[in-house]
């Protein structure tokens, strides 16, 4: 075979010729030294390892062993410690020389990497205290949602309970009851006069439109001013005075044109039992169709109400029904119903905390003290002056001494123009009533005054007949007298 021209190193093929050699094979030791490094290899070996004879020798042994006949030990590379994805290095087991077991690769912090057990024990730490710190994070969140739902009533908009819509009717003895059959035939008059006005109310007594109402409602139109008449609908009407009296402060006026007039039925006021149930209806300070209600307090009780003339014209003497139903003023002339929605009354008059009596000058207001004119007796007065225009009082035919301080009612020793306080063949005179005598009883009922006896008086009819007591001398008789007739105003 020819010989081989020798080639130069550095032309020599890339591709080995034999066997390769472990310098052949890949760099020296050295060579894998970062650059500028003056370590030898050895240094690179962690302390321990088995790089080196020596390092395998037992302490204080002098020679190394006789080699034995075994695999090869692998040699450590230190760069997999940090390759978290590289197989687990070898490393040797205590008390047997020559030995490994896998040692885990290290974390780039240099710790080791936890073994399978460690994880789980570490897991089941972690999922604990996750567990805790969602359990106080949860009761925090519960708290403070409990207490935002607490102040604020939850989360939506608060919809209160409501019961369901009920039927609009009533039990016909109810006041809701009594209301709804009257309010059509109650009215609201406005009056408008020359000096002043006023507001009251009133009820309707017939189809052909006479509505009946307080003289002293009326009284402000004097006779040129107007009277305007409102129903409960809203509808309006002029009305003209039909007649009135200032005595029984009672007045008919008539509207005229109007259709559908529910008259308001007729109670008997001398049916009335102390305790009964009542409703009034009126304008209180032009609050058309106002509604209370109450008991009948008393029975026949004397008032008087009016006298602002001073001459006594317009004083009106009532026998009157006494309420605590609330009267104010606005409320004159309108209707007292009773439980079956007929009138027993007319509200006429209250007491007041100032003292006052009258309805328009009482401006207190109601105290639960209010006063009606019987039915019976404003009947009676209504039929009068739609009939003929003026109404008729009883009459005894006697002058009272109105200054005497005891008690009952004196006749007078003389008349005002210097008289017979007994009028001359008139009632009085006929029954036996004397100059000075003292009228103490009506029919066993107590008189302590004389606007009482002229009260008990107008209760009745002329033609009546009545059971006096009289006190003369010091000793009382009994005399019958049958009423007179005197016009009214």
């Amino acid at each position: 075979m020819p010989e081989s021209e020798a080639v130069p190193a550095s032309e020599a093929p890339a591709g080995p010729v034999g066997p390769a050699t472990p310098a052949e094979d890949g760099e020296s030791a050295e060579s894998l030294l970062p650059p500028g490094s003056s370590e030898s290899a050895e240094s690179l070996l962690p302390p321990g390892s088995f790089g080196s004879a020596e390092a395998l020798l037992p302490p204080g042994s002098a020679e190394a062993p006789e080699p034995v006949d075994a695999v090869e030990a692998p040699v450590p590379d230190p760069w997999r410690n940090y390759d978290p994805w590289a197989a687990a290095a070898a490393a040797p087991v205590p008390g047997q020389e020559g030995h490994l077991h896998q040692q885990g690769p290290l974390q780039q912090t240099g710790v080791a990497v936890l073994t399978a057990a460690q994880r789980r024990r570490r897991a089941k730490k972690i999922l604990v205290s996750c567990a805790v710190a969602l359990a106080l994070v949860s009761g925090g969140v519960g708290g403070v949602v409990g207490a935002y739902l607490e102040r604020n009533g939850g989360l939506t908009d608060i919809e209160l309970p409501q019961a369901a819509k009920e039927a609009p009717g009533r039990a016909p003895d109810s006041v809701a009851g009594i209301a709804a059959h009257a309010l059509p035939s109650v009215v609201t008059l406005h009056v408008h006069g020359s000096e002043e006005d006023g507001t009251g109310t009133g009820f309707v007594l017939d189809a052909e439109g006479h509505i009946l109402t307080n003289n002293h409602v009326i009284a402000p139109a004097g006779g040129s001013g107007t009277i305007t008449v409102t129903f409960s609908g809203g509808q309006s009407a002029k009305a003209r005075v039909v007649g009135h009296d200032g005595g029984y402060d009672l007045a008919v006026v008539k509207v005229s044109g109007v259709r559908g007039l529910d008259p308001m039925p007729l109670g008997n006021s001398d049916s009335v039992q102390v305790g009964d149930p009542v409703v009034a209806i009126g304008a209180p300070f032009d609050l058309a169709n106002t509604v209370t209600s109450g008991i009948i307090s008393a029975k026949e009780r004397p008032i008087t109400a009016g006298g602002e003339k001073g001459d006594g014209t317009d004083v009106s003497y009532v026998d009157a029904l006494q309420t605590d139903a609330p009267i104010n003023p606005g409320n004159s002339g309108g209707p007292l119903l009773d439980s079956r929605a007929r009138v027993i009354g007319i509200n006429s008059a209250i007491r007041s905390a100032d003292g006052g009596s009258d309805l328009e000058t009482g401006q207190a207001g109601s105290i639960g003290l209010g006063f009606a004119i019987p039915v019976n007796q404003a009947k009676r007065v209504a039929e009068e002056l739609i009939n003929t225009g003026r109404a008729t009082h009883p009459v005894i035919g006697v002058t009272l001494d109105m200054n005497y301080a005891g008690d009952g009612a004196r006749v007078g020793t003389k008349a005002a123009g210097g008289g017979s306080p007994v009028t001359a063949d008139g009632p009085g005179a006929k029954a036996g009533i004397r100059a000075g005598d003292v009228i103490t009883e009506i029919d066993g009922v107590r008189v302590h005054s004389g606007e009482e006896l002229i009260v008990r008086t107008r209760a009745h009819r002329p033609g009546d007949h009545l059971r006096l007591t009289v006190r003369r001398g010091g000793a009382n008789r009994t005399l019958t007298l049958v009423l007179g007739s005197a016009d009214g105003e």
